[in-house]
């Protein structure tokens, strides 16, 4: 079997809460090759780990991030949520996906600053929807790209000319073995999101998908040490 990249969902979620320093250190010991992260910003401009733009979810205060300064998110999390500079730290030589929900032009530039002032570049690749994804193209020409693609259709040439894109990013429902012909044919890799059961990860594997995000790495590494054929 091709090497298939295993991608940690926000970490290892189902054993440590997602998007903390813990999280992607469990994921990588599981066997991750890489970690996908969700970055904002907090008032003061610092980027950090959180999905959500509140913090009512994960740590129970109904208070939105954009209105607290990295004090004040330390204070209420116990110091749980990381920064971006943080994560990039606590992965060590192992790579982290970058998830933008929300991006601007203000964060996202924040954002790939921070990886750029870290020395993190060539381990660091950004996902998203098309908005997000032409800025941090915009931000870096070199930055690697997985552009978060949401229906059957293919996206349209002039925005895979814009984004430059090396995965196309699917959710898992969506792939088949026609789609990820058609979109190596056209010289991208694939990669998909979030299967959970072995049964699942299968099928991608048979499919071909180059990249698997998942919240259980442990039995996505277990399924790729059955060797699951192509």
């Amino acid at each position: 079997m091709d090497h298939v990249t295993v991608v940690g969902h926000r970490g290892d979620p189902y054993r440590v809460r997602e998007n903390t320093v813990p999280s992607i250190v469990s994921a990588i010991e599981a066997g991750a090759d890489a970690v996908e992260i969700d970055v904002r910003l907090t008032r003061d401009g610092v980027p950090v780990l959180l999905h959500d733009d509140t913090l009512k979810r994960l740590w129970g205060h109904d208070r939105p991030l954009s209105s607290l300064s990295l004090e004040q998110l330390k204070e209420l999390t116990y110091g749980g949520i990381p920064t971006l500079r943080e994560a990039l730290i606590a992965a060590g030589p192992h790579r982290l996906m970058l998830d933008l929900p929300g991006g601007d032009e203000s964060s996202v530039r924040r954002i790939v600053g921070t990886v750029r002032e870290c020395g993190a570049a060539e381990r660091v690749l950004y996902c998203a929807g098309s908005v997000a994804m032409l800025q941090v193209r915009a931000a870096d020409p070199s930055a690697e790209i997985a552009l978060t693609w949401t229906t059957l259709a293919p996206p349209r040439p002039v925005l895979l000319d814009a984004v430059r894109p090396r995965w196309l990013n699917y959710r898992f429902g969506l792939v088949s073995r026609e789609l990820v012909d058609r979109v190596h044919r056209d010289g991208h890799l694939v990669s998909v999101w979030t299967p959970d059961t072995r049964r699942s990860m299968r099928k991608l594997l048979d499919h071909g998908v180059d990249s698997i995000t998942t919240n259980r790495v442990d039995a996505l590494t277990a399924e790729l040490r059955r060797g699951t054929p192509r």
